[in-house]
């Protein structure tokens, strides 16, 4: 059988089949764990795969992996210097930010873009909680929304109390495949049970204390709002580290940057120090 992963728990995979849409509990056979040593799970939501019924049981086995589009990845958080697939196969990443309760940084966001960048991955950055925000708060986020969508990104203010661009919330996920990410807390729960309240995603109240999220959503888990309209719904991320991209190559993935960057005196300068950087002038 041939399907897609749409759950992923570390150690058990649930698998909808492509041609039933049945749903499999399936696990990996051995082997795929060993093929690199530098990624923590060797499968991912998104992922598309070959799987067989184990005999005589209603578990089954996943004998292969197929060829992936692209893929988020991030710096493990348990072991150094390995990677971990947030999610593969998507048409679009979304990251759902906050100015307060918590707070994302514009350093933060400029992580997940240049992630996205790197496989060309279309992003979409929403700033949500904006009934919570004091006038200059606005101010600063209409500023940032501002500069976003000046280089190309498409950006979204939204608010589930009072429902602001609830709708056009939902109108960027239509016909595609979103994976859903930011902080803990952040509201991207609370902004899908708005548009899919039969998902009922858990949720929790922030701690004031700390000001920050609960982690809410465990694993990474795919769902279908409507056919052909999927999001993939991910853990918390507290820091976003990159991996596999060269210091050099960085650049390249932001935007504003591409038009100048064969002017620069040096073609390896990556525009911090070097003398004659085109970029930093």
């Amino acid at each position: 059988m041939v399907g897609i992963v749409i759950k992923s728990t570390g150690s058990w995979y649930e698998v909808q089949d492509a041609e039933t849409g049945r749903i499999f509990r399936c696990r990996l056979r051995g082997k795929f764990k060993l093929n690199d040593k530098k990624i923590t799970n060797p499968l991912a939501v998104g992922d598309r795969v070959t799987f067989h019924q184990e005999d005589q049981s209603e578990t089954c086995i996943i004998t292969e992996i197929g060829d992936r589009t692209n893929y988020i990845i991030r710096k493990s958080v348990h072991k150094t210097a390995h990677g971990h697939i947030v999610a593969a196969n998507i048409d679009q990443a979304m990251l759902i930010a906050s100015l307060t309760m918590p707070r994302t940084s514009l350093g933060f966001i400029d992580r997940f873009l240049v992630n996205a960048e790197s496989f060309r991955i279309p992003s979409v950055v929403v700033f949500n909680k904006w009934d919570l925000l004091e006038d200059d708060e606005r101010a600063y986020i209409e500023e940032a929304v501002g500069m976003y969508q000046s280089i190309g990104y498409k950006t979204l203010i939204t608010s589930t109390v009072s429902n602001l661009n609830i709708d056009a919330f939902y109108e960027l996920l239509k016909g595609k495949t979103t994976l859903l990410t930011g902080h803990s807390g952040v509201g991207k729960s609370t902004l899908v049970n708005t548009i899919a309240p039969d998902l009922d995603l858990r949720t929790d109240i922030i701690s004031t204390f700390a000001n920050k999220g609960k982690h809410t959503t465990t694993f990474a888990q795919m769902f279908e709002l409507e056919p052909d309209t999927f999001i993939i719904d991910t853990p918390g991320i507290k820091e976003l580290g990159m991996i596999e991209l060269e210091a050099a190559n960085i650049s390249h993935y932001f935007p504003e940057m591409r038009e100048k960057l064969n002017q620069c005196k040096y073609h390896n300068c990556i525009h911090v120090n070097e003398p004659g950087c085109v970029i930093k002038q």
